[in-house]
């Protein structure tokens, strides 16, 4: 097998490890972690997905009387507060609001973080929108690093056995979580200080602020003394992903070595992965199947991802990314499985690694998963190790793949191996021993059940969510307003309904404009049985001559009222947008170019890669006419369904915001009470405030970016950065 790694292409550098161990399953990498802790003197570094003060690293009899706390914040805040030069530094991701109820509430003012000056937490936000910080590092003094995939928090903690209703696994409740599968690898020597630096540049990029790199200046060594390396005197290399944001350029060593590690592959190729909807990567798996003499490819994936939504979208991503290396699969090289085992009941085991092995000759884990945001939107973290002909290394990979087949397989390392020798197969060797109760099952690949939701666009996209340069792509400089006087126009609106309602009230405007007098005009078609209809009559004929859509939305809820008006302004949209969807597609793209000029091959090309993003966006912020976009939309590759769920999306924020404020409006012309006033000027406040803050972060991000089109945007290694 040929060299895989090559720094500056799909790795950051390669570092020697004096020692390097891997920890498979949460309760081997919390126990050493843990004790690696205690050995703590200068600098404790974490960077986290999510992170929990109540969670505790050590349970059952691996729970030990070493004279400290058990919860992590607790023990954490005992460290630096007996030993004066330690500082730890925490950095978990600024969550989306959609992972409130799973995680602990305000992490940032929770006692253990807030209430010691040397222990310092940020919550990580320096992502694009939609991304997250995704990087699980420990560092301890720049001496030992662990990276992988798991997190310090609830539920990660399980031992191989992953026993069903195992009392340890018991949380904040009375029912055991979900059995747990994933692994950590441990390194010390230049591969721990190199990601040392990485995890203090990190921080900076965060805050803006300088962590001290430690000095060396003691010869304690924090590795765990019952921990044994499974390999000595290695180099190993470090995998990032960076999202583009602010200063910083993309990089996308993930990707990239996950395509060449699977390009080299020549006998097999082992996964386990939490996900599967990366189609870059289905690809090239299914390249390879397509080969007559190419690799045995054997997935272990969870049977189903965590959550409801992940259930009905990326699951669903999944089966169809599996129907495709089926059809690739002609000489029947392939097998996804999942992990199964007496008892697990409505509990199957949460397959959580991220890891791939090739041959005997290379392997990586990390926290990148085989989905969309791992390979570009999200920040990840990596190691990989491979053997270059080094045979204590082959044996070593090798050991490690088989440790794992035999936990699936309820069986030991060495029998793995004795089996693997005899087949010379891998797919073979998991047939000859998947007899115990305990095994590996194929996944059922069927066709979805339901996938109006599960559009990766949306819900894995290849590229960052930012509205500054998909609005950038969309439409060129000179043919569009500038944003900020688009947004300008939303709070100039703002002030119009005020102003009305103010002469409304207190000018002769009210003698004809009394909302008697307006429900007057409008009785007639209010109480009409075809009211709905003429009102999506008139914004259709509105569309086909370009009227304002935001004009006749505030017309259609000022004459309805607000929860009429709502629901009749929103179907008189999506009418609209589908007839003059129909036209451009009926018209075709010739037609429309000549309408759109020489923008339609960059519209519909963008429409075409991420159609329900950008469809979503130019609703959302209306930089472009509502019924050229729809033509536009058309006579592109945009599939009718993202073009509606994108318009769906971005007309509600817009349409809710109007209708509230007319419906605040109203109550105060009708009873002019402080309660109502006061109400309404909350309301106007916060959409203010937020016009405000979208235009300055915009503003920020223009000034930051520049003019240049990052839509074939170079990948240049480089972060802003410190010396070190």
């Amino acid at each position: 097998m040929k060299s895989i790694l090559r720094p500056g292409h799909n790795c950051w550098r390669i570092e020697r490890a004096d020692r390097l161990a891997f920890l498979v399953d949460g309760a081997a990498y919390f126990r050493a972690l843990r004790h690696a802790l205690t050995q703590a003197e200068q600098s404790i570094l974490i960077l986290s997905w999510d992170i929990d003060s109540r969670f505790r690293m050590v349970r059952g009899e691996e729970n030990t009387d070493d004279g400290w706390p058990v919860p992590l914040g607790e023990f954490l805040k005992a460290l630096v507060s007996r030993k004066r030069t330690l500082h730890s530094h925490i950095l978990s991701w600024d969550f989306a609001m959609i992972f409130a109820l799973d995680r602990q509430w305000l992490p940032l003012y929770q006692r253990p973080w807030s209430t010691h000056r040397r222990l310092h937490f940020h919550m990580d936000d320096r992502h694009p929108m939609g991304g997250s910080h995704h990087q699980k590092v420990v560092v301890i003094d720049d001496k030992i690093a662990f990276a992988g995939g798991l997190d310090l928090t609830l539920g990660r903690w399980d031992t191989p056995e992953h026993m069903p209703s195992d009392p340890r696994r018991i949380e904040l409740d009375n029912q055991p979580a979900r059995p747990y599968h994933d692994a950590q690898v441990a390194v010390t020597g230049p591969a721990a200080r190199a990601l040392g630096h990485l995890a203090r540049e990190r921080w900076y990029c965060a805050t803006g602020k300088k962590p001290r790199t430690p000095a060396a200046t003691s010869d304690r060594d924090p590795w765990p003394v019952y921990l044994t390396a499974d390999i000595v005197d290695v180099d190993v290399a470090i995998v990032r992903t960076v999202p583009e944001y602010d200063s910083n350029s993309e990089i996308r060593e993930g990707e990239r070595l996950y395509l060449d590690a699977i390009a080299g592959a020549e006998r097999w190729i082992y996964i386990e992965n939490q996900y599967f909807t990366s189609t870059t990567i289905a690809d090239a798996l299914a390249a390879r199947l397509r080969e007559d003499n190419g690799p045995e490819i054997v997935m272990v994936l969870p049977l189903r991802t965590e959550g409801w939504l992940a259930n009905v979208t990326m699951d669903v991503i999944r089966l169809r990314l599996l129907q495709k290396l089926l059809k690739a699969d002609h000489a029947h090289r392939l097998r996804v499985l999942y992990p199964d085992m007496p008892g697990l009941k409505e509990q199957p085991i949460n397959v959580h690694t991220k890891l791939i092995v090739v041959d005997d000759d290379f392997v990586r884990v990390g926290s990148s998963n085989l989905n969309n945001r791992s390979m570009l939107l999200d920040t990840e973290c990596d190691l990989a190790v491979e053997a270059a002909g080094d045979p204590r290394l082959n044996d070593a990979i090798a050991a490690f793949r088989d440790r794992l087949l035999g936990e699936h397989l309820g069986t030991d390392t060495r029998r793995v191996g004795l089996v693997m020798r005899e087949k010379n197969s891998l797919i073979g060797t998991i047939a000859a021993l998947s007899t115990s109760p305990r095994t590996l099952k194929p996944l059922e690949i069927t066709e979805p059940a339901n996938d109006v939701l599960a559009s990766s666009d949306v819900f894995d996209p290849e590229y960052p969510y930012d509205p500054e340069v998909t609005l950038r792509r969309l439409v060129p400089e000179e043919q569009r307003q500038p944003l900020r006087r688009r947004l300008l126009m939303w709070s100039l609106l703002l002030i119009l309904l005020l102003g009305l309602a103010a002469a409304w009230r207190w000018t002769p405007l009210s003698l004809w404009m009394h909302p008697e007098i307006l429900a007057d005009t409008f009785a007639t078609l209010r109480s009409g049985p075809l009211a709905l209809v003429a009102v999506m009559a008139v914004f259709v004929i509105a569309g086909l001559v370009v009227m304002p859509v935001m004009l006749l939305i505030t017309a259609t809820i000022i004459s309805f009222g607000a929860l009429h008006g709502f629901f009749y302004a929103l179907a008189g949209s999506l009418l609209s947008a589908v007839v003059t969807y129909a036209i451009g597609r009926l018209i075709g793209r010739a037609r429309v170019r000549r309408l759109a000029g020489s923008r339609l091959n960059r519209i519909t090309q963008h429409l075409a890669q991420r159609g329900i993003l950008t469809v979503f966006i130019v609703r959302l912020l209306p930089v472009a006419p509502f019924s050229v976009v729809n033509l536009v939309a058309g006579a592109s590759n945009l599939s009718l369904r993202d073009f509606m769920l994108g318009t769906l999306l971005g007309m509600v924020p817009g349409i809710f915001v109007i209708a509230l404020l007319v419906e605040r409006i109203g109550a105060v012309l009708h009873t002019p009470s402080a309660g109502h006033i006061l109400t309404l000027v909350g309301v106007a406040l916060i959409v203010s405030i937020a016009i405000y803050q979208l235009v300055k972060w915009l503003r920020k991000s223009a000034t930051q970016r520049g003019n240049k089109d990052t839509a074939n945007h170079a990948v240049l290694p480089k972060l802003k950065s410190y010396p070190d």
